[in-house]
């Protein structure tokens, strides 16, 4: 698997950064849970991106499993959802798109007048 990959906590996320994405993206969830197993499996499926991601909630949870995922993935670039949403799965789309342009994803800005959901 060559390209990017992004390592993220659930469906929910992987399907909201979807949304947004405007450029393939092998998205891979750890549904909340980390084991020895777990990151034996994404290391393998990992092994040929070009670059990894790492976009965890930033709640106590989130955070563990970043560190976690830090130590098998020590040269992945991390993403942050702003502290003030928690979750990916919670923070706007309009807010997602920019962080994913900032680290030079191409998105699809959504019209505001659209909604969210």
């Amino acid at each position: 698997m060559a390209g990017c990959v992004m390592i993220v906590e659930g469906k929910t996320d992987k399907e909201r950064l979807l949304r947004v994405l405007a450029e393939p993206v092998t998205i891979l969830c750890t549904y909340g849970s980390y084991s020895l197993e777990k990151g034996e499996k994404l290391l393998a499926q990992t092994e040929d991106a070009d670059e990894v991601y790492l976009f965890t909630d930033e709640d106590d949870s989130g955070k563990k499993l970043r560190s976690h995922l830090s130590e098998d993935f020590p040269d992945a670039i991390h993403l942050h959802t702003p502290k003030m949403y928690r979750e990916v799965a919670d923070t706007p789309l309009s807010v997602l798109a920019e962080i994913l342009e900032r680290a030079g994803f191409a998105v699809i800005v959504p019209h505001p007048d659209l909604g969210e959901r």
